[in-house]
């Protein structure tokens, strides 16, 4: 789910802090289908989900009569972690949410599960994922009455449902489907059944599971190991699965297409501890380090990760060079939110709450710094300045994934291409404005070794890599309104984009 309120002029919001270097997964969603304790199986499931978002989260419940929902600002633990979660959530089904916002758009409207009260009954929402048709379905929804409570993608949806001319709520559910574009995983609770959705090039992940004979969605499958669930399989893309008290049906109403699965996924979004579409995620990351080893190998004395997503990838990285492995950076848990500060240098200072140097580790040494990626630089820069003043003698820093040139319109809060450090300087202008002795980059046909993938095919990639090829796995439509290469669509003003 992306709340646009970046990208639509009116009484929204503005644009997140331009020297936020955090690249941000906008959702997580849960699903149960019944179980006598659904609304606290989903909280659990969320805690798990809680990397994917961390400013709001949302569940709503059917006890057989009526739909109950809650949506709070903050963490999953703040809201939810009370013991009368089920009286105040009854209900045998559910369906969680957890989100991030793009700065300033923190706002209750915007959190999910939505919900709608149709003619033919009541359905909840929770989307993972951004629509590329999104202000173009919103503009002809609103040219033809309709009025929005938010500013989500999510919302499109709901109302596709609700004007469309099927009887039956699937139908109109599959509908719907078939007028959004993008990347996107879905679950939706009706009084009848608990629905799980994946876009046809699987770009967001969507994983089905099992408990107590009952059946559970999730984004990730560490959601199912907190709540002790059994993995059945994934969702496969453009499936639609349907769970209902007959058990659970499998839905295409996609034409055929080759999957495109998110790369970063396992470059940063998803938790070590998951397997995404068949792969660890640890294992993955390790062998990025290894390849990243071998491509930039550097002469130094300690290999430290920028923790927590760095850690597997130096893991890899010291192995196949043969260095020492040192936490030469302590991460702080418990920080909270990082708020803008009135001055630079004390923003700057921001980065000490997150990230302290072990000096004994870096003092007189020559120092390979591994990253999951390099975004802006803005926070990069901070670390190598502060394992500088630690006493590093020499900083090598090294990512684990590509150059990221190209921003994301799938449901990653990625700042544009004129923001993107990799897009706009050299390699070397960038040793120089990152401060370090050597900077490196995983290639993408390296990346590609890591996933057991083979060599990158250049007509069919097996991957979403856009942001590292600038091959787009779809069209996008808004963008091409808005920068006049499609004028057959609605037509989108160009302030209703940001650049």
């Amino acid at each position: 789910m992306t709340d646009h309120s970046r990208r639509i002029n009116g009484p929204f919001f503005p644009e997140r802090d331009p020297d936020d270097d955090t690249l941000r997964l906008e959702c997580g969603v849960f699903g149960v289908w019944d179980h006598a304790a659904a609304s606290a199986m989903t909280a659990l499931g969320l805690h798990a989900l809680q990397h994917r978002g961390q400013e709001a989260c949302g569940i709503a419940a059917f006890d057989g009569r009526r739909f109950h929902t809650e949506r709070h600002m903050g963490h999953v633990g703040e809201a939810f972690d009370q013991p009368d979660l089920t009286e105040r959530l009854p209900g045998r089904s559910a369906i969680g949410h957890t989100r991030y916002a793009t700065a300033g758009a923190s706002v209750l409207r915007n959190v999910q599960p939505m919900f709608a009260d149709l003619e033919s009954g009541g359905i909840a929402i929770a989307h993972n994922g951004n629509l590329t048709n999104f202000l173009t379905l919103r503009h002809q929804l609103v040219a033809d009455g309709a009025i929005f409570q938010s500013t989500s993608d999510s919302e499109v949806i709901l109302h596709l449902i609700a004007r469309s001319r099927k009887a039956r709520m699937m139908d109109r559910f599959i509908d719907a489907l078939r007028q959004i574009e993008g990347g996107y995983a879905l679950v939706a609770l009706t009084n009848k059944k608990l629905i799980g959705a994946r876009d046809p090039l699987g770009i967001r992940p969507l994983v089905l599971g099992e408990i107590d004979g009952r059946y559970v969605l999730a984004s990730e499958t560490c959601a199912l190991d907190m709540i002790g669930a059994r993995f059945v399989r994934d969702v496969e893309h453009g499936e639609v699965v349907v769970i209902d008290q007959n058990g659970v049906e499998s839905l295409r109403p996609f034409p055929a297409a080759r999957a495109r699965p998110c790369l970063f996924e396992y470059v940063y979004f998803a938790r070590p501890d998951s397997v995404v579409n068949g792969r660890s995620v640890y294992d993955v990351r390790k062998r990025m380090g290894m390849r990243l080893a071998e491509e930039t190998a550097a002469a130094a004395d300690v290999v430290v990760p920028v923790p927590d997503s760095g850690v597997p990838a130096a893991l890899g990285f010291a192995q196949a060079s043969g260095l020492p492995y040192e936490l030469g950076i302590i991460r702080g848990h418990y920080v909270g939110r990082t708020f803008i500060q009135p001055t630079q240098g004390i923003r700057e200072l921001g980065v000490r709450r997150k990230h302290s140097p072990n000096r004994a580790v870096l003092e007189g040494k020559r120092v390979v710094l591994i990253d999951d990626s390099i975004v802006r630089g803005t926070t990069s820069v901070q670390i190598v300045r502060m394992v500088r003043d630690a006493g590093a003698k020499e900083v090598h820093l090294r990512s684990a994934s590509p150059p990221i040139k190209w921003p994301d319109f799938y449901g990653i809060d990625m700042p544009d291409r004129d923001k993107l450090i990799a897009a706009q300087k050299t390699l070397k202008e960038m040793e120089e404005m990152l401060e370090v002795d050597s900077l490196g980059f995983l290639s993408v046909e390296g990346l590609y070794w890591a996933m057991g993938a083979g060599e990158r095919d250049p007509v069919h990639p097996q991957f979403t890599d856009h942001y590292f090829t600038g091959d787009y796995p779809t069209r996008l439509l808004d963008r091409e309104i808005a920068e006049g290469r499609n004028t057959t669509g609605v037509e989108v003003q160009l302030s209703l984009l940001s650049a």
